[in-house]
């Protein structure tokens, strides 16, 4: 016999929401299907094997505090608000797949009178006067004993804060990493103005205990105190909130700077390997070259990132105090690195 579970999570934190995710993802019973409804609040959520630095603006979301949170699973890099809900299918039954999930909320939508269809592998689209434009995007996890699907539903999200951090500040990379593929979209209000997220959660419940032939449960609301006593959740947590997955888990890349200032031209080759500067190369035709073929050997071995970069020039800096010009230095890497 099938065990339900119906989760809400009363947490917009991105790093807890998808270390409860993965949490319970781990500790399924056998024979389980379990519906997760969540939202976060002002987020950009990267795929497992996509380069942070590549694919959003890393530079506004530090100075605007948006947090970056990269998942288990594969797929492209969205932005998250309050205008987003999320949804979680994860089974233990043998026979379940995407499709199944797909379909609940294609019904979900149905009932709330939204006409949906499934686009390619993970999309749902809605067809409008100017064409089918995406509502839905979502990425399929699947383990030996288990599978997870997991995506979004674009209820009134801000569009202008979405192309406003996916634009990835221009940066000559080159990565290894997968890159998200851009669609039109369209949030649902345009649809049904007065669509809003309980609503929404409430039609998917209703489809999802539909579907399994079983009674409506209440949902079991989880936040961050309710686990903050269990050891394993814990761990999650902190690595989910760590720089090292969220940025150094990014695939190998390359990042070359380049600027003229008054004294010279400076170009600068990085190689980066799991967010830390593994080779540093510096040309320049600055008249006093030695400063900065000494900065590119501090550089290697830190991690790449403003804060560490800023220290290790800091520190570079003292060695070589009467030169000005090493603080234009500092300042252009820390803001090229953001």
């Amino acid at each position: 016999m099938t065990s339900l579970r119906l989760l809400v999570s009363n947490s917009y934190n991105p790093w807890f929401n998808l270390s409860l995710e993965e949490h319970t993802f781990q500790n399924m019973e056998k024979n389980q299907s379990i519906l997760f409804l969540w939202r976060n609040q002002n987020t950009v959520v990267i795929g497992r094997a996509q380069n942070a630095w590549k694919e959003c603006n890393t530079r506004r979301m530090t100075r605007d505090g948006i947090k970056l949170a990269r998942r288990y699973s594969g797929g492209g890099a969205v932005f998250h608000d309050l205008g987003n809900t999320c949804f979680t299918f994860m089974s233990t039954q043998p026979k379940y797949n995407k499709n199944i999930s797909l379909n609940i909320i294609l019904n979900g939508l149905n009932t709330l009178g939204i006409k949906a269809i499934i686009s390619g592998r993970n999309d749902i689209v809605v067809d409008t006067t100017q064409g089918q434009r995406k509502i839905s995007g979502s990425a399929y996890r699947k383990t030996t004993d288990r599978q997870l699907h997991h995506g979004t539903l674009l209820l009134n999200v801000n569009l202008n804060k979405l192309t406003y951090y996916l634009n990835p500040d221009f940066k000559k990379l080159e990565s290894k990493g997968i890159s998200s593929i851009k669609s039109r979209i369209i949030n649902l209000n345009k649809l049904k103005p007065d669509i809003d997220h309980e609503e929404v959660c409430h039609t998917i419940q209703q489809a999802f205990f539909k579907y399994h032939q079983a009674s409506e449960q209440q949902p079991e609301l989880i936040s961050i105190n309710d686990l903050n006593h269990v050891i394993e959740f814990s761990k999650q947590f902190n690595k989910q909130r760590s720089w090292d997955w969220n940025f150094g888990n990014t695939p190998s890349f390359t990042h070359l700077l380049d600027k003229r200032f008054d004294w010279g031209g400076v170009e600068l080759h990085f190689d980066i390997e799991h967010g830390i500067i593994n080779r540093s190369q510096i040309f320049t035709d600055s008249l006093d070259p030695a400063p900065l073929e000494e900065l590119s050997k501090k550089l290697i071995g830190i991690p790449y990132n403003s804060s560490s970069i800023q220290n290790c020039c800091i520190k570079w800096m003292e060695n070589w105090p009467k030169l000005k010009e090493l603080e234009e230095v500092k300042l252009w890497l820390v803001k090229s690195i953001i």
